[in-house]
């Protein structure tokens, strides 16, 4: 059974990290030496900005992603892709998809071929301290997100941002983009001003939900949100829960569709479409006539 987000994978991260690249570019150092992953709430002294753990962290949870979700494609003969490029979708090498379900295990992929999008807009959580020993080093975790300085993963607006923007230009690249969902994976909760917005991408067929798979970003679980009211959001407390989403999500035939039209010509759209005689008909006709218009 595959685990979720945890502690265990921060630790992995850094180890795995320390192998190439230096204390200096994975962590903080503060006035007396100490070397942290967040600078501490209440500390005063001197900062600076670490900017060299981004690609790496980046690069860690993307590779995270494929792996996790690789069982899941298996169930539908698929792979999972970190990196694909699609430029009929706008998924170039210079922005490809973080990780793609397709049904080749290819890193160039044509539109019919990806099953879903992820986008990984992953992080640090807590906050680390590496301390020197006489064998090294060694990690302690000094705290949730609560206790240190700046916002990890989706608690950022600029992660937010940046992955609403990357959704909207993939899914108004080309009618290609319809017909696949876009998920935005995270491993924290998201601010509550984003509850109404994210409830709103989801409704509106943009993006098919902002998961974290993080079961247990903090201790008081009262300040852990689980959904938001239309599940724009969404928790996942356990791998099977996520399988279960995960595949739900993409065996449900579904289509995108987003036009301004006056009430007239939808009525006629309507009216036109409702000659057909399934329900399925009716809604190819309607989606043919309304991107026509």
């Amino acid at each position: 059974m595959k685990t979720l987000w945890n502690k265990k994978q921060e630790e992995n991260f850094f180890i795995k990290s320390l192998e190439f690249a230096t204390p200096e570019q994975l962590f903080y150092q503060t006035n007396d030496n100490k070397l942290y992953a967040y600078w501490p709430k209440g500390y005063k002294g001197i900062k600076t900005t670490l900017q060299s753990r981004n690609s790496l962290i980046g690069s860690f949870t993307e590779k995270w992603t494929t792996d996790l979700f690789r069982e899941i494609a298996k169930n539908l003969n698929g792979y999972a892709v970190q990196g694909a490029i699609c430029n009929e979708l706008s998924l170039t090498r210079q922005l490809p998809a973080d990780v793609a379900i397709c049904k080749t295990n290819k890193i160039i992929q044509k539109p019919q071929d990806i099953l879903m999008i992820i986008e990984v807009k992953m992080s640090i959580v807590w906050n680390w301290e590496l301390v020197k020993t006489n064998n090294g080093f060694s990690l302690v975790c000094i705290g949730n997100y609560k206790t240190h300085q700046g916002n990890p993963g989706l608690l950022r607006s600029d992660s937010m941002l940046k992955a609403i923007g990357k959704s909207i230009n993939i899914r108004v690249s080309s009618f290609a983009a319809s017909k696949i969902p876009i998920i935005i994976l995270g491993n924290t909760p998201i601010t509550k001003n984003y509850y109404n917005k994210v409830d709103h991408l989801k409704k509106s067929g943009i993006i098919q939900g902002f998961w974290s798979v993080n079961p247990h970003p903090l201790e008081n679980e009262e300040e852990n949100i689980k959904q938001t009211k239309q599940m724009g959001f969404y928790r996942f407390d356990n791998y099977q829960e996520l399988k279960q989403f995960s595949l739900k999500l993409l065996t449900e035939e579904k289509e995108f569709f987003a036009s301004m039209q006056t009430k007239r010509r939808l009525g006629e759209i309507i009216e036109i479409a409702n000659q057909e005689q399934t329900y399925e008909g009716k809604a190819q006709r309607f989606l043919e006539l309304l991107r026509e218009s």
